[in-house]
């Protein structure tokens, strides 16, 4: 989730990144029924609950579209970003927007599959942010994969990471979060489910008391 105010016009989205090193740089994009950015709202919202998590971290944009989440994290300070995007057209505007705002030596576009790159793709040992912003119709397509997804990423990411989730109110949050302790909130139509994975059971047993010995 990110920074980057959006204005409609019939034939294109402007997007302005709003705080960082990048603050007031924009970026036009062709208008898309399959790309819907996110409200400045929303953007802020999202940052402002991701606080300090931010900086010197790393960031995943996934289904990452016009990139302007993960964009907004390296704008912050995010030591790298990681963008997975289906789409050629996408990725190639991208790769073009991050040679041409100097920010490609901390990204990485991957054009791929998310649900393949779940399973097999590269996660940091430290903690991290991941944001998920699916196509509301993934939603109904293919939901169990989404689910799978969801799963498989608090399964495999560190202790202290930061999972969030974009979704339309409508959509039954139970659908995607259930079993787990998310944070849900709501601004306009449109809902952020927000995870932070703690440490286990055995974790917390395993670190010594300062009177212990390490």
């Amino acid at each position: 989730m990110l920074f980057i105010a959006g204005t409609v016009a019939l034939d294109s989205y402007e997007l302005r990144i709003i705080s960082g090193s990048h603050r007031g740089r924009k970026l036009r994009l062709p208008a898309s029924p399959h790309v819907r950015p996110m409200t400045d709202r929303v953007r802020a919202a999202l940052f402002s609950i991701l606080g300090d998590a931010v900086p010197e971290r790393a960031f995943f944009d996934v289904f990452a579209g016009t990139g302007a989440v993960g964009l907004e994290a390296l704008s912050r300070g995010a030591s790298r970003a990681c963008f997975i995007e289906k789409d050629n057209r996408n990725t190639q505007s991208l790769q073009r927007l991050l040679r041409e705002w100097q920010l490609a030596d901390r990204a990485q576009v991957l054009q791929a599959d998310a649900y393949r790159w779940a399973d097999k793709g590269a996660l940091p040992a430290e903690p991290c942010n991941v944001f998920l912003g699916p196509p509301y119709p993934e939603l109904d397509a293919h939901l169990e994969a989404l689910q799978g997804l969801l799963r498989t990423l608090e399964a495999r990411l560190a202790t202290g990471s930061v999972l969030a989730v974009q979704t339309e109110k409508q959509f039954p949050e139970e659908l995607l979060c259930a079993g787990t302790d998310w944070d849900t909130r709501l601004y306009g139509r449109t809902r952020l489910s927000i995870w932070v994975k703690k440490a286990s059971a055995a974790e917390v047993t395993a670190v010594p008391h300062e009177h212990e010995p390490a």
